[in-house]
């Protein structure tokens, strides 16, 4: 099968790496031929070094997988195309109304957005149930999680036939419903968002939460490290998409703290500013490294996360096994959040929302009804 890719930034050239690795002709296209050879020259390089390092011992015969292409008219044979670029809903779905023109009607076509409608972008192309979700994280070729979306309209043959594809890549596919976020971009708001909300309470400082959420909590990043390093300008934007896309629920709401670093074009590493600074000579902050304190912030951010991950299940976004790989393969977290409920106890974090819906009075600290069954029922979730 030949497969195709539209767009040849990272997240495009990834995909196209990973389905070339795997033994497919790959028909690379994009637009801007300045951006299709850079591609090609990263690529080649790529495949070169890995080589090098004794990762593969086939570099050449890969890269003659590649076709570069800059008209759209290079995917009339392909078996499956991937869309990956700009997070845009009108211009996803112009390009998906241009390739059914071109492609023939057995032709799967994906998008790999990460949290926009998969049945709206469908809802482009007069064939809509041969669209789907692929959602690929950054850097493909390393990540192991794809997420699979089945649209409303998606044929449901299609979705097992995905999943034993994306096997074949050496990949970990999980299935979600089409629901803003899917799994990750959902289950791992409360990461970034209530950890910026204790900064903005002036409960601790980001240094001391990064210290907390990665030396006792055991993540691998801390919230603000994190959000620095992926960039103000994806990170926020995805927060006030999922926000807006639930009808504003306030699990979700974005923080102030990060749409001004947004404005003032403080975007995290790539500009040498964000949360933290990263100029030449500038010092870090240091953490308090107060256990209590610490784990106080981990206690809070993880019974968030927990509740997040329980509310997905309740509302069938996910199996539980799903859920587990997703937040693990996708997001790194130290364990799965089902079972770190059940490790903590699923009383110990109600207790821990029941408190903050009590402090503060805000929908934000729900209780999933599912959490508080579990509790009734003595139940484990794994």
């Amino acid at each position: 099968m030949v497969v195709g890719v539209v767009g040849s930034g990272a997240m495009g050239a990834g995909i196209a790496q990973v389905a070339a690795m795997a033994g497919h002709s790959v028909v690379l296209f994009d637009s801007n031929a300045a951006a299709l050879e850079k591609a090609k020259n990263n690529l080649t390089a790529t495949l070169n070094k890995l080589q090098e390092k004794g990762k593969i011992n086939n570099a050449t015969e890969i890269i003659g997988r590649f076709s570069f292409a800059a008209e759209m008219g290079a995917f009339k044979d392909c078996g499956l195309i991937i869309e990956a670029i700009v997070e845009r809903l009108d211009v996803k779905k112009a390009v998906f109304s241009e390739l059914e023109k071109i492609v023939n009607a057995d032709c799967v076509l994906a998008t790999n957005t990460s949290s926009l409608s998969v049945t709206s972008i469908a809802a482009a192309c007069t064939k809509a149930d041969r669209v789907m979700g692929l959602h690929f994280f950054n850097p493909a070729p390393l990540m192991a999680l794809v997420e699979i979306i089945p649209a409303v309209q998606t044929e449901p043959s299609l979705i097992p036939l995905a999943k034993e594809l994306m096997l074949k890549w050496g990949k970990a596919p999980v299935i979600t419903k089409d629901t803003p976020g899917f799994i990750v971009n959902r289950v791992a708001r409360p990461f970034y968002g209530e950890a910026i909300r204790i900064y903005e309470e002036g409960i601790a400082d980001i240094a001391t939460i990064d210290w907390a959420l990665t030396e006792l909590g055991g993540f691998r990043m801390g919230p603000f490290t994190l959000t620095d390093y992926i960039g103000h300008d994806v990170n926020y934007v995805v927060t006030e998409t999922v926000f807006s896309s639930f009808f504003f629920d306030p699990r979700y709401k974005p923080s102030f703290s990060q749409k001004r670093l947004l404005e003032a074009g403080w975007l995290g590493r790539k500009t040498g500013r964000g949360f933290y600074n990263y100029a030449e000579g500038a010092v870090m902050p240091e953490p308090n490294k107060d256990t209590a304190l610490g784990q106080q912030i981990v206690d809070r951010v993880v019974a968030m996360l927990i509740n997040e991950a329980v509310e997905a299940l309740h509302l069938n976004i996910a199996s539980a096994a799903d859920l587990e790989l997703a937040m693990t393969k996708g997001v790194n977290y130290p364990k799965g959040l089902l079972q770190w409920c059940d490790e903590l106890g699923a009383e110990e974090v109600l207790d821990t929302l029941d408190q903050l819906y009590n402090d503060y009075h805000e929908d934000r600290y729900r209780a999933s009804v599912l959490l508080r069954k579990a509790v009734n029922e003595k139940k484990k979730f794994i």
